[in-house]
């Protein structure tokens, strides 16, 4: 596959330059630390950067405006090299909303029927609102996901109505408390079902192991007495100030305070909890990353031998050294990003 060189936008560079204080592989040295690989277990496939939302937090920057889709010569790729590795059981699908690429459904169905467990960034709203530019209808995908038996990992940035609408637009909250209604109808969220749902909850700063799990405690007490709707468990992911986050911080001029938070809050256990050490990361023209984030910053993995998915080693980037930015003290920051 021929890719044409990428373009660095002005953004992205300038997030470079003002990460010069804040070095994670020297705090990581300062601690002796390492970060410790394992075999590549995860494909993350960001398969779209088209979203029917706008988050505020959004570190992907998608909205109903952006039009970039991994085409189907590429998903098949992705598809040919879970097959030829055993030891890559799990493929997790990310966007925007990943729902609105023409061959979302199709990627699923082929990941399943080679045995891989498949996980989908979901952000629940997409099933009402549907594809805004040619309103394909999504009222399909609770039973869709249930009949594939798809890990659903869906974005709720709090259980009170306010503060979603607030970051996602009027009307978000019930849209999302309808849908996960939806879910738990075919059975997302029961213990006994087998279909799993998470939540995800996007924080403005670390939190501790306490702090999280006292989260996830009020979450299930809310969301269970006010509306009577349950999920598995609350995932936990500090916003990352890179991209439309980071805008907003440097707007609000609170950047330098944030980032100073993050890295006087790192904490030595949660790098062994950081995803980057078992996934790699596949943005849609097929170009390779050690995460979502280093995706959008146009981090691309160091390993020369493997720059696509259509030279890729997976033996090879399991002995890859990974690429750190001052982004990366937002999965280290407390309890860690997970």
């Amino acid at each position: 596959m021929s890719i044409k060189g990428e373009q660095q936008d002005p953004g992205s560079m300038k997030s470079h330059i003002d990460s010069k204080p804040f070095d994670f592989s020297a705090m990581l040295g300062k601690h002796r630390v390492s970060v410790k690989l394992e075999l590549i277990k995860r494909l993350w496939v960001n398969i779209t950067n088209l979203c029917n939302q706008s988050c505020t937090h959004c570190h992907v920057d998608a909205s109903p405006f952006r039009r970039d889709y991994m085409p189907r010569h590429v998903i098949d790729r992705c598809l040919e090299v879970l097959a030829q590795n055993s030891s890559c059981r799990e493929l997790d699908i990310t966007g925007g909303a990943p729902e609105l690429n023409p061959d979302f459904d199709y990627l699923v169905v082929e990941a399943r029927k080679r045995g891989k467990h498949v996980l989908v960034r979901h952000n629940i709203t997409v099933i009402f609102d549907g594809n805004p530019i040619n309103r394909d209808d999504k009222s399909y995908l609770p039973r869709f996901y249930a009949d594939n038996n798809v890990e659903i990992i869906a974005s709720l940035p709090h259980y009170r109505m306010s503060v979603v609408d607030r970051i996602r637009g009027g009307g978000s909250f019930e849209k999302s408390i309808d849908g996960i209604r939806l879910l738990n109808e075919v059975g997302y969220g029961k213990d006994d079902s087998g279909l799993v749902l998470n939540l995800v909850y996007n924080a403005d700063g670390p939190l501790s192991p306490a702090d999280q799990a006292k989260l996830e405690a009020d979450y299930k007490r809310v969301l269970a007495a006010e509306h009577g709707i349950f999920f598995n468990r609350l995932f936990t992911v500090t916003n990352m100030p890179i991209n439309r986050y980071r805008q907003h911080l440097q707007q609000s001029g609170t950047h330098r305070e944030y980032m100073e938070r993050l890295r006087n809050a790192f904490s030595a256990e949660a790098v062994q909890q950081l995803a980057c050490r078992s996934l790699i990361s596949v943005g849609y023209d097929g170009r390779l990353y050690d995460c979502d984030f280093n995706q959008m910053l146009g981090m691309q993995i160091e390993e020369p031998h493997a720059a696509t998915i259509f030279n890729v080693d997976l033996n090879l980037l399991a002995k890859r050294r990974i690429r750190f930015g001052a982004h990366c003290f937002g999965c280290t920051a407390g309890g860690g990003s997970h």
